[in-house]
């Protein structure tokens, strides 16, 4: 299977063939006599972040996305697979295992996270000033209180918060949603990250600052040379995103990622049906536009994710799928390595894959994705 990304020399955090399950909560009686099933929020994915990339993560909730995201800063041990950072098993630094080359706590200071909630990742009872000056104090000890506070007034100003010295004094409740994401945005930066992981960063947002606020992203992203991993459920955030910052689409289903590559290319000509079907369920791909309804699927009902289909996990909802898609599971293909490579997991990508002499299976005919006038 290929690793969806650039070239070996600039990759800063890689994923290789990562699964991660978790038990699912069961009640105590339950407990007593059975074991906890297991939910597969991601399974045998590979994926590659190059220097100064922007990678969009877009699929419906409980697809894996945001888990994969936290596997890719080290939030998140892998069941299985394996993470990098610039070569060091992320896993085998925290544990101490093996010749150690780039210590956990530097892993830890490079990767960094903007959560969805940022009001509620601040400290209520501590002002912008105290809450910010904390990781500074931590990683950088040596810095003087007044060059400490001279960095954070600088960036609080680099996000629009001025006069700095008025915002630094401010309690979170003081300040607005887009304030306290900028706040949340100022610490991560404070650490001078390779890797930022933007976990729905504007979805909570008003319409009206979400473009906005993806602007400021794309303009920190470029000065400090940081790539994001943006999560999204709202592809025309993802878009917007990607398409400014010449970064790339990835769409995931049921904890597999199914298509990668260039915004233009994954939205302009779809090679997996299931990303077709998105596509087609986005009203207006414009980000200040709300999306619409679920997408035509050939079936209302979504997979349990503790026992997934068999073959290609999309093939109860895809209105293309054959008898072979219930046994074969497609993969990206090796040329997904390749930068601004698009690829797809589906069989149809194949022209000469057995697919295309499978029978179609029952409920497929006439099951059509919309017009782009409908």
């Amino acid at each position: 299977m290929g690793s969806a990304g650039g070239g070996d020399d600039d990759i800063v955090v890689s994923l290789e063939n990562v699964s991660i399950s978790f038990e699912q909560e069961q009640g105590l009686l339950d407990s007593l006599f059975t074991d906890a099933p297991r939910v597969h929020a991601v399974d045998g994915v590979s994926l590659d972040i190059p220097e100064n990339d922007v990678i969009a993560l877009v699929g419906e909730s409980g697809c894996g996305k945001t888990t994969l995201g936290k596997a890719a800063i080290g939030l998140q041990r892998p069941t299985e697979g394996r993470v990098t950072y610039r070569g060091q098993d992320v896993w085998a630094a925290k544990d101490g295992r093996g010749d150690v080359d780039v210590p956990y706590e530097e892993i830890r200071k490079s990767l960094q996270i903007i959560h969805q909630d940022p009001g509620a990742s601040l400290n209520p009872n501590r002002t912008v000033l105290r809450t910010l000056e904390t990781p500074l104090k931590r990683w950088q000890p040596e810095m003087s209180t007044e060059d400490r506070r001279a960095r954070i007034f600088a960036l609080l100003e680099r996000v629009g918060m001025e006069p700095a010295a008025d915002y630094a004094h401010r309690y979170p409740h003081q300040l607005s949603g887009g304030e306290q994401q900028r706040i949340a945005l100022v610490r991560a930066l404070l650490m001078n990250p390779d890797v930022i992981l933007a976990d729905e960063a504007v979805s909570a947002l008003d319409v009206s600052l979400r473009v906005e606020t993806m602007d400021l992203l794309l303009e920190l992203q470029e000065q400090f040379d940081t790539s994001f991993v943006f999560i999204s459920h709202m592809l025309s955030n993802a878009r917007y995103l990607a398409e400014k910052a010449d970064g790339r689409i990835g769409i995931m289903y049921l904890g597999k990622l199914v298509e990668i590559g260039p915004p233009e290319e994954v939205l302009g000509d779809p090679k997996h049906p299931y990303s077709e079907v998105l596509r087609w369920a986005t009203a207006n791909l414009d980000p200040s536009q709300q999306e619409i309804a679920d997408p035509p699927v050939r079936s209302i009902d979504i997979p349990d994710p503790v026992n997934p289909p068999s073959g290609c996990r999309f093939h109860t909802r895809c209105p293309e799928a054959r008898a072979v898609c219930t046994s074969e599971a497609p993969d990206l293909d090796e040329a997904a390595g390749a930068p601004g490579t698009h690829c797809a997991a589906c069989h149809r990508t194949d022209p000469d894959h057995a697919y295309w002499d499978s029978d179609p299976l029952e409920g497929t005919d006439g099951v059509e994705l919309p017009s782009e006038d409908e």
